[in-house]
């Protein structure tokens, strides 16, 4: 068990935030598979703050999704202030802040990993953050540094961050000059658990359970952030989990493979509606069966299918 302020996690694993994956169906499907803690998918606070139609809708939650926080992404201490308060008053169980993001339209004004190179920028926006809430604990997720691999930036973004009373900061071991390609620098991860005291999460090349363990011993950090790797695989929390109490983690079948990415789908169209549920099972589906013989295939012809018959029956035949 790992405490993060006053939130229990009986397995030292949470799904990070992704844009456009972590929606309501993605965490349902994960929960099934063993994941305990989930996040939405990163929230603009300028948007949030202004209480934009389109940013909203993010904050949505359902029976069943709890524990559930909410990211923020931001480079204005004012807005990241009122936002963080609006997230504590939905009702989210924590708060965590990106400071990694490696996009850059969100790096361009400021936000995410370019607060790595503005520290003082970093500690007014904390500042705001902890004086607007009062009651759920506070993480921030960053990156191993801008351009510089050593991780020198990460390890003094993580001591402000404790400094303000943040309860824990996750770490991707890549720069925000690599975004998501070339390898994951975990010795990065084990730099920072060594200069701070709060819980140390690693994140970054966790593709399989023996990764989350193999991070954890190199590492000595706390727990483990789980991201792409998650993508079509919702069985990875529960291999983790496995790993942790001594079992044997099971691969599913690929007859289980395609009965997860039809729950998902259906559990899409359920929450996002027909039309947007139809353009976004297109990802879903490729997410499931990468790697699979002919999937370049069927890849074309999900990308072409207009109709939801028409995507479950190209599921149901894959592979036959």
């Amino acid at each position: 068990m790992i405490k993060i302020g006053k939130l229990s996690l009986k397995t030292p694993v949470f799904q990070s935030p992704m844009a456009d994956c972590t929606d309501i169906a993605f965490r349902l499907i994960a929960r099934k598979f063993g994941l305990e803690l989930a996040f939405t998918e990163m929230i603009s606070a300028e948007a949030l703050a202004r209480e934009n139609r389109r940013t909203l809708p993010l904050l949505r939650r359902v029976p069943g999704d709890q524990p559930l926080g909410a990211q923020l992404v931001g480079h204005n201490p004012a807005s990241m202030g009122k936002a963080a308060a609006m997230i504590e008053k939905a009702g989210f169980e924590i708060l965590d802040l990106n400071f990694g993001c490696p996009v850059r339209k969100v790096t361009t004004p400021g936000g995410g990993a370019a607060l790595l190179r503005r520290p003082d920028l970093a500690q007014k926006i904390l500042n705001a953050v902890m004086t607007n809430i009062k009651k759920i604990p506070v993480t921030v997720k960053t990156r191993a540094g801008f351009t510089d691999p050593t991780g020198q930036e990460a390890v003094a973004l993580a001591r402000l961050a404790e400094a303000e009373g943040l309860a824990a900061v996750t770490v991707h071991g890549r720069t925000r000059a690599q975004g998501y390609t070339g390898k994951a620098n975990w010795d990065v991860i084990g730099r920072v658990k060594k200069a701070v005291s709060i819980p140390v999460f690693g994140n970054g090349d966790v593709f399989r359970p023996e990764d989350a363990k193999r991070m954890m011993e190199l590492t000595g950090c706390d727990g483990v952030a789980i991201g792409r790797g998650a993508l079509g695989n919702p069985w990875l929390y529960d291999g983790i989990r496995a790993i942790f109490e001594g079992r044997a983690p099971e691969e599913p079948s690929f007859k289980e493979k395609k009965s997860a990415a039809l729950d998902h789908i259906r559990l899409e169209i359920k929450h996002e509606g027909k039309k947007m549920g139809v353009l976004c099972a297109r990802r879903i589906a490729t997410w499931y069966f990468k790697g699979f013989p002919n999937v370049a295939q069927f890849r074309d012809k999900i990308n072409r299918a207009t109709a939801l018959d028409e995507l479950v029956s190209l599921i149901k035949d894959f592979g036959n």
